[in-house]
């Protein structure tokens, strides 16, 4: 049986980010479903993912994007049978870091200055990129009438998502992965990329030089087929 590809967008995206990779995804014969990751909490984000695929009869890969990435590290290990990890310009945390405080290790992320905060009832705190910096700071390789709509329908993540930290035992140290880094990144620097990618053990690291932090939305089909080599990998009975 084939796998399901589960892809979970990040911060400031959502869902319909990862169009062009599903269409390769969906030409190769997979099955594609593009998880709405709710960005509230990593723990509450992870389950339900978690729940998403439960309910998947098969083998699974769990690609993520950004912080996509932390969320998929945090799945749950018997929600069902997940044969491979892809890291798309992407998190890999290990137990008790966080997306922040990764990003904050290595040099080169101009994010915080391109964030707008948005104080919630709740007392937890949005976070939005705002529309005047959204084309350079994610997706500077996207055509900006693109970036324009991506601006405003991007999905704010919480401040507390960003500082949760990674459970114990992240998915990725008992299942094989596969990291595109993003050469171009500003939110999270290259470096910090391929440090996680030779940490976790990558069954491969595509560096895409030029590539922007929206490296699935500019580089679809590299993304894809980085997917369907991580999805070809025999599973194991």
């Amino acid at each position: 049986m084939r796998p399901t590809i589960v892809l979970v967008h990040g911060a400031f995206a959502e869902s319909s980010s990862w169009d062009g990779v599903i269409d390769h995804l969906q030409g190769a014969g997979h099955t594609a479903i593009a998880a709405a990751n709710p960005l509230r909490g990593l723990a509450a984000d992870a389950a339900a993912v978690s729940d998403l695929v439960r309910t998947v009869e098969g083998p699974v890969v769990l690609v993520g994007h950004s912080y996509g990435g932390a969320v998929i590290s945090n799945v749950d290990a018997d929600a069902g049978e997940i044969a491979g990890l892809v890291y798309v310009a992407s998190f890999a945390p290990d137990h008790g870091e966080s997306a922040n405080s990764l990003a904050a290790q290595f040099p080169g992320s101009t994010l915080g200055e391109a964030l707008r905060p948005v104080p919630r009832s709740d007392g937890t705190t949005d976070l939005y990129i705002t529309k005047e910096r959204f084309h350079g700071q994610f997706a500077a390789d996207v055509p900006a009438s693109q970036t324009a709509r991506m601006a405003a329908t991007q999905r704010p993540i919480t401040v507390e998502a960003l500082n949760e930290p990674t459970r114990e035992d992240p998915l990725w140290k008992d299942v094989p992965s596969w990291f595109l880094v993003a050469g171009e990144d500003l939110n999270i620097p290259p470096e910090a990329q391929r440090f996680m990618a030779e940490r976790a053990g990558a069954r491969r690291m595509l560096e895409i030089p030029s590539a922007s932090h929206a490296a699935g939305v500019s580089r679809p089909d590299a993304t894809a087929r980085l997917i369907l080599e991580a999805a070809a990998l025999p599973v194991a009975a």
